[in-house]
């Protein structure tokens, strides 16, 4: 397989499995979507792994099966690869100074999926977010490019706003993988248990829980804002689509909290189209 080849095969990935991110993907000069795209690719790959292997299909040794996938991520590391995303990811590394370390932390997370499936304490679950969230920023802002070290703080408040919004939004989800990342401390703060969950009771107190966490959410989205400007120029405004589209579906979601028990939310693409042009006049993530 060719580079050429091997980078489409990656946006085809990020296009059916991102549509968030991809939105603000195709507003990246080539070169850095293109990497974009590999890098995206690389950890959906990883993520696949686990939760394929988590409802009984695809990948059957999946722990087994993330070794292989850190080998050819060190084999990708060293000029060597043999998959059509670490052939892309291989070429985009001639380009971008993307840490090998925040792959690995990726992947760590993913472990974790394998053997985690309740967080006890807020601490707990953003200890998770620095793993799947954090390394993700790590790796966007070597693409991106940024003006100061303040830039990191920043995207990884932004990557973290983003796994919170994942992680309220996909709560119906992940109970048929038996995950909860809504921490247990949460639950018996607003009187809620794992059974009212898996028997997705719309309860006051369930709707309170969810919007607690839409709250905390947004409040690292706003915690975010700076980042745009320590961004290079031409990523500023593809990240804010990005966050754009994350934040209005909390903000879909504040409308009828308990609608993440029936079904995952998801933007038409009227409304993803309604995001670019807000984000045109009002530069900001919330």
């Amino acid at each position: 397989m060719n580079v050429g080849e091997a980078y489409a095969f990656c946006r085809r990935i990020a296009h059916r499995y991102g549509s968030n991110f991809s939105v603000g993907f195709r507003f990246l000069p080539r070169r850095k979507r293109r990497a974009v795209y590999a890098a995206y690719a690389f950890c959906r790959w990883a993520d696949d792994i686990v939760d394929e292997a988590s409802v009984g299909a695809g990948f059957s040794r999946p722990t087994a099966t993330l070794d292989q996938w850190q080998s050819e991520l060190e084999a990708c590391y060293a000029g060597q690869p043999t998959h059509a995303i670490t052939i892309a990811l291989s070429d985009a590394l001639r380009f971008f100074a993307i840490p090998k370390s925040a792959f690995i932390a990726l992947i760590d997370g993913c472990r974790q999926d394998l053997i985690k499936k309740r967080y006890e304490t807020f601490d707990e679950l953003l200890h998770y977010c620095q793993l799947v969230a954090s390394s993700i920023s790590d790796i966007s802002l070597a693409i991106f490019g940024y003006r100061s070290d303040a830039a990191i703080d920043h995207g990884r408040a932004l990557a973290t706003a983003l796994q919170l919004t994942n992680v309220t939004r996909d709560i119906g989800d992940d109970l048929g993988r038996d995950r909860v990342y809504v921490p247990q401390e949460e639950l018996r703060r607003f009187g809620v248990t794992d059974s009212d969950l898996f028997g997705r009771i719309e309860s006051a107190a369930v709707r309170q829980l969810i919007e607690f966490q839409i709250d905390r959410a947004e409040s690292y989205f706003r915690a975010a804002q700076p980042l745009v400007d320590e961004l290079s120029f031409d990523a500023r405004f593809p990240t804010l689509l990005m966050g754009g589209i994350y934040a209005t579906v909390l903000r879909r979601l504040r409308n009828d909290p308990l609608i993440v028990l029936r079904k995952r939310l998801s933007l038409t693409p009227t409304e993803k189209v309604a995001v670019v042009a807000r984000r045109l006049l009002r530069p900001r993530f919330i």
